[in-house]
């Protein structure tokens, strides 16, 4: 009885804000210069006047959501609205979700907020029965169901979602459900992410389903249903704060297309992968139609036809010939293709060893993201001569790879992926640099790896430099165009421009997944198309 009529209470709060606005004269309000009386004698940290009024908008809301960019000091700010919470005696501990990478940046921050730091426990720790602070990542919140159930039940207590866009499936996904099930649990809840709607209204609505069950879904369907997106982001506003990097004074920057084309064979084997056959490809139709036309293998072929086979391990690089060997006419495709590195190298290969041989020269380190771990194998043979780092799930000695970019001055080079290295870390101090060699459809985890390198604490007049490689005619077309309209949609939503412009890449010539139902229709409609060599 008392959840479903604090679930009641809460949409009674969220209609009052929606209308009149928290700038109004609402019951409940909290100013700017309400915040630092709020937090009791324990807190010692200084905030910001962008913290402040974050804190005083979140603290307006029983339940709230952070939409604030990296390096806006969220994870600060949320310990703030408990440390009021706590102040009151409406919380006495506090749950936090987050990705591996977080607890560090957690541990610090309870550390240093508080005259007394917040007793925490970590996975991995000692346990701890008088812990105030439990931090958990995604993957095992599933498992740890009950545990941390019943410790939410045992004292009035907060939830935090840490890069909460990891639950943006919802009751669909295992991380999504977890989360629904612990957090009408807790007296207070509370959202943190910058990209909380990577693929549209559907991840907002599932977010917003946490904070106000029953209630968040609705308000996002109404206020996104006429399709005026301004209107929707009027409507919204007063449920979520969001400081901007305009806001934290950092200097803009603006991706750079370098569009690429294929050479011969390369070309022709993709669009046998569309189904496109040439007539010498005809003669290899089922040992091609085998490599199959799914999106991930597109993407490969759209970098090199030759990662989609098979090597002697599972990760083994590509051995490229320079010079190359030339093909004959009468060379079967498919033996070409098993052969392709000795006959021709990646155009995306090649000019990501053009950039990053242009920076070394220059002084400057680059970041090089690729979506597949042969990619990256296959890079950090290419670029062996630049020292380079690589990381990727199955990197033992991360931090050693990551000392190294940072520190070794002979190491020019980080090669990782999004997946991998999207969250949680800072390179802006060392790096102003970074090329993608391809994309995937996920929005949100293109915008946390391009804050890898642009983020609170650079140094004035910083030059940020960002390269996106696509191939012609290929998926990375498709990719392109998706990821604009999601861009697109999360800028305006959340009256971000710099969001926006992002989804504008300005092109310029070569120097040298998460699939949602309106990206596998503009895939197939990308497989349909014929080929424009005829």
């Amino acid at each position: 009885m008392a959840l479903v009529n604090g679930v009641l209470d809460d949409a009674e709060t969220v209609q009052r804000s929606l209308n009149h606005g928290l700038a109004g004269s609402t019951a409940g309000t909290v100013g700017p210069a309400d915040v630092t009386g709020l937090l009791g004698p324990q807190w010692t940290a200084d905030l910001t006047s962008f913290q402040q009024r974050d804190i005083a908008q979140l603290l307006s809301l029983r339940h709230s959501a952070n939409f604030s960019v990296p390096g806006a000091g969220k994870t600060r700010v949320a310990l703030a609205v408990y440390a009021a919470m706590r102040e009151r005696g409406e919380a006495q501990r506090l749950l936090v979700v987050c990705p591996k990478s977080a607890y560090e940046s957690w541990e610090y921050e309870s550390s240093f907020c508080f005259n007394e730091p917040l007793r925490t426990e970590v996975p991995g720790g000692q346990a701890d029965p008088l812990v105030e602070l439990r931090v958990v990542n995604y993957e095992r919140l599933d498992r740890s169901l009950g545990a941390l159930a019943s410790w939410l039940r045992a004292s009035p207590s907060m939830v935090v979602l840490d890069e909460a866009h990891r639950m943006k499936l919802g009751a669909g996904g295992t991380y999504g459900s977890a989360c629904l099930a612990l957090g009408p649990l807790a007296d207070r809840r509370l959202i943190l992410t910058g990209t909380p709607a990577p693929n549209g209204a559907r991840d907002l609505e599932n977010l917003l389903s946490f904070v106000w069950p029953g209630h968040g879904k609705r308000v996002v369907t109404e206020a996104v249903g006429g399709g005026d997106l301004a209107y929707a982001s009027s409507v919204l506003r007063p449920l979520f704060t969001r400081t901007t990097k305009k806001e934290l004074g950092l200097p803009g920057f603006e991706p750079k297309l370098r569009y690429l084309d294929m050479p011969p064979i390369h070309a022709e084997v993709y669009e046998a992968l569309k189904g496109n056959f040439s007539a010498r490809a005809e003669g290899a139709r089922s040992s091609i139609e085998a490599l199959g036309r799914a999106m991930l293998r597109l993407l490969m072929a759209a970098t090199s036809p030759a990662l989609l086979l098979e090597g002697a391990s599972r990760y083994e690089p590509l051995e490229y010939q320079l010079p190359p060997l030339h093909a004959s006419p009468s060379d079967s495709l498919y033996q070409l293709l098993q052969d392709l590195p000795s006959y021709e190298l990646s155009p995306k290969y090649q000019e990501t060893l053009k950039i990053v041989a242009d920076n070394a020269a220059q002084g400057r380190k680059t970041l090089v993201w690729t979506t597949f771990v042969r990619s990256l194998t296959t890079l950090e043979k290419l670029l062996q001569g630049y020292g380079p780092a690589t990381i990727y799930g199955g990197t033992a000695d991360r931090e050693e790879q990551l000392r190294r970019f940072r520190q070794d001055p002979d190491c020019h080079v980080l090669l990782s992926n999004p997946a991998t290295l999207g969250e949680g870390i800072s390179l802006h101090q060392v790096c102003h640099d970074a090329v993608y060699v391809d994309r995937d459809f996920m929005a949100g985890r293109y915008l946390q790896s391009l804050d890898r390198i642009h983020r609170l604490g650079l140094a004035p007049g910083t030059e940020t430099r960002v390269t996106v490689l696509a191939t012609r005619g290929t998926v990375d077309e498709v990719v392109r165009l998706r990821l604009e309209e999601k861009l697109e949609f999360m800028g305006r939503v959340l009256d971000d421009p710099a969001v926006q412009q992002l989804a504008d890449l300005q092109e310029e010539p070569a120097a040298g997944a998460g699939l949602d139902t309106a990206d596998v229709r503009a895939l197939l409609r990308h497989l349909d198309t014929p080929s424009a060599r005829g």
